[in-house]
């Protein structure tokens, strides 16, 4: 069992994405539900970065995230042609669950556009809950959120 002092804090990833014209709406600012994709970026970009935790990893073990809560806050709007730079923190909760937290940036001014988190719970293939995390996870824990002494 591990106590919060064992976590280690920072885990992080930094994606940027161009603005396309599909993603904004009519008042030409990026449409609010474009968002959500950009934290999916974010969440793809952090398990390319931080391996073992990718949708393909997770797929290949036969397990499945489910996207069980999510918040989002809107600051400033990001047009076409606007760069987001999109922040991807994971955050350490106990359980079978993956917790992120994320800042969307516009790159030409560093202005924070919008912030949220999500919670994901894992499922097997039918869709049914696990209440233990899975071996994948597990071994992901050790090997990048967790600090030991024979880290060192």
């Amino acid at each position: 069992m591990y106590s919060n002092s064992d976590v280690m804090e920072g885990l992080e990833d930094i994606c940027r994405i161009k603005v396309r014209f599909s993603e904004i709406d009519s008042m030409k600012r990026v449409w609010h539900g474009s968002y959500l994709k950009y934290f999916e970026d974010g969440r793809e970009s952090f398990g390319l970065h931080y391996p073992g935790i990718g949708y393909q990893d997770m797929q290949t073990a036969g397990i499945y995230a489910a996207l069980y809560d999510f918040h989002i806050r809107y600051y400033a709007p990001l047009c076409i042609n606007d760069t987001a730079v999109v922040h991807t923190r994971y955050i350490y909760k106990r359980g079978a669950r993956i917790d992120f937290g994320y800042k969307i940036y516009r790159e030409r001014d560093n202005v924070l556009c919008a912030e949220g988190d999500s919670v994901q719970l894992f499922t097997d293939p039918d869709g049914n809950l696990l209440s233990l995390k899975p071996d994948f996870y597990a071994a992901w824990q050790e090997r990048f959120v967790f600090m030991t002494a024979d880290k060192d």
